[in-house]
């Protein structure tokens, strides 16, 4: 007989379960550790459960604009909504597309509801304005901010040479001169002559009230508050200057004074994300502008061009936050291109946000709901009951159908449910996971599914010592054909949870996700947990046994004992009677 080949174990042999058991223990801990570590202690219910603001809004095209409802319009309307939502202060809010033409917007309790549905039922503001000076997005104590210079900012930290440039700049002189839209050099006449006390020198202007207000409101901004990049610029007209805040490319705040609105998102005519292969730049924006837009840039344009850093850059502000600030190196009229250390994600991004403000989409509020915390108490409240009956019918079946094997089961959907819920808790703040109705649905059909595949195990295991095997062979006999009839019903749950993960929308994601996850877990939890616990068990006296109480007893499986053949003893023959 061959030698088993060295370093290979035969299918079925024990292995180390301790292992196993001691990698899920140090996974739980870890999970716990992280959910104290975040100060997440329960998962973050949806607007079904919590309450909150439901908006449903239809797009509509504009005149002469058949065609514009597409996916491409729809998705960034999607992403400019979400901003505007985020922007109030809300970073529990869902926006999705519905079909083809509708967007839902889910906006949890603590949000005005009348500040929110003006700001996601109104077309975006998209504008472009001279910077005068920006810098770091922390406050400053100096109130009187100066323009930044091209070799260093305020606090010694040079100009990123990744900004953007592009063929095109404006922007004053000085903070005073950058405020006014058509500034004008201040007159310094001769002096005028008394004739009593002689000649006065010309009597110094006073600072304009509106531009010293302005420069304290830069000086105490803090772009890295949401609070105060929502109140930054709240109320402020095109035809106002105005501080903002905006992130470079390393990511960082920085905030801003702006100049009046020189062009309208609306003068943009198109927008693209190209690849610069002529020149080996990089990913670019390219924008064409309206007749009318072009005019205007190519005006703003020569004055930017002759300015020095940072006068000489425009930022692109949408809904009050600078999204990109480029230099401009000469004049632009119709077309104009902005290129830098763009990925082609942020490229794409910068041409979709330049698209919008010509997007010919508007939408038209159709239905808002209200959902009260006390609605989505009683709703939960009723979900919970309905796992409870389910988790108890379950416990009860197994206790009366596998009496030890139970303890099994029952230890193992203990496992399930921690794992379960430590991961509901973290995709919170990780992905913006919320747990709604549906979601709760599907964590109690995943009970169903997690028994049954605790239930295919044992009986593999009562096969095996019908056949006449003990319970420790009988075990590890039983796993490999157990594994392979898991594993394809746990993968037709999980494509099930994926096909409608991918094909629905809204609430009933939830469900999907949901039962994808629980289905995961129940072969991890099986695989690390239930069969080694049952090989450490299959070693004591009471499972490996067979006690009538474990659930393995070989009379109650009906094992018949083996035949015995016995011998008939015979005396021997006495010598003398023969």
């Amino acid at each position: 007989m061959a030698a088993p080949k060295k370093g290979r174990r035969p299918a079925g042999a024990p292995g180390r379960p301790g292992r196993a058991l001691a990698l899920i223990v140090i996974a739980m801990v870890a999970l716990t550790s992280g959910m104290f570590a975040t100060g997440e202690l329960t998962p973050r219910l949806g607007i079904d459960l919590a309450g909150g603001t439901s908006i449903t809004l239809k797009a509509k095209p504009e005149p002469g604009k058949p065609n514009a409802i597409n996916k491409t319009n729809m998705d960034t309307a999607v992403g400019i909504i979400d901003r505007r939502v985020n922007g109030l202060g809300v970073s529990e809010a869902e926006v999705q597309t519905q079909g083809e033409e509708n967007i839902i917007v889910n906006i949890p309790k603590g949000t005005n509801e009348k500040q929110a549905r003006e700001q996601v039922g109104t077309t975006a503001q998209l504008y472009f304005r001279p910077v005068v000076t920006y810098t770091a997005g922390t406050p400053t104590p100096d109130a009187t901010p100066s323009p930044k210079p091209s070799a260093g900012g305020k606090d010694g930290k040079s100009t990123p040479p990744a900004t953007p440039t592009a063929t095109a700049t404006t922007q004053g002189r000085a903070v005073t001169d950058g405020l006014k839209k058509d500034p004008t050099p201040t007159p310094t006449g001769s002096a005028s002559k008394s004739p009593d006390k002689g000649d006065k020198p010309a009597a110094t202007p006073s600072p304009d009230p509106a531009i010293s207000a302005l420069e304290k409101k830069f000086a105490a901004l803090d772009c890295t508050k949401k609070t105060d990049r929502v109140q930054a610029n709240r109320g402020v007209k095109p035809e106002d200057p105005m501080v903002a805040c905006g992130k470079n490319n390393a990511g960082e705040w920085e905030k801003y004074i702006l100049g009046p609105a020189e062009v309208n998102g609306k003068d943009v005519d198109d927008a693209s994300a190209t690849l610069d292969t002529q020149r080996g730049g990089g990913w670019k924006v390219n924008m064409e502008f309206t007749d009318g837009g072009s005019k205007k840039f190519q005006k703003i344009t020569a004055k930017l061009s002759q300015q020095q850093p940072p006068q000489n850059q425009f930022a692109i502000v949408l809904d009050g936050e600078v999204v990109s600030a480029p230099s401009v190196n000469e004049t632009l009229s119709a077309n104009a291109e902005i290129s830098g250390s763009f990925t082609q994600e942020s490229a794409q991004d910068l041409a979709n946000i330049l698209s919008y403000g010509a997007l010919p989409l508007s939408f038209s509020e159709e239905t808002v709901t209200t959902v009260t915390a006390a609605l989505g108490g009683e709703q939960l409240k009723a979900g919970l009951i309905a796992g409870a009956i389910g988790l108890a019918l379950v416990v009860i079946y197994l206790l009366a159908y596998y009496r030890g094997l139970a303890f099994v089961a029952i230890v193992s959907l203990i496992v399930s449910a921690i794992l379960t819920y430590t991961i509901m808790t973290l995709l919170g703040p990780g992905i913006g996971f919320a747990l709604n109705l549906p979601a709760v649905c599907g964590a109690i059909v995943a009970i169903g599914i997690t028994a049954d595949s605790f239930i295919v195990y044992f009986e593999r295991i009562r096969d095996e010592i019908r056949e006449g095997r003990t319970l420790k062979p009988a075990v590890e006999r039983a796993w490999p054909r157990a594994r392979r009839t898991i594993l394809v019903s746990d993968f037709v749950s999980f494509l099930a949870a994926a096909v409608l993960f991918v094909v629905t929308v809204g609430k009933v994601q939830g469900f999907a996700f949901t039962l994808g996850l629980t289905t995961l877990l129940d072969v991890v939890v099986v695989f690390l947990f239930t069969k080694p616990l049952m090989t450490l068990l299959a070693r004591t006296k009471f499972f490996g046994q067979g006690h009538p109480w474990s659930g393995l007893d070989p009379k109650r499986l009906g094992v018949q004992p083996p035949l015995r053949r016995t011998r008939r003893v015979t005396a021997p023959i006495d010598p003398k009677e023969a």
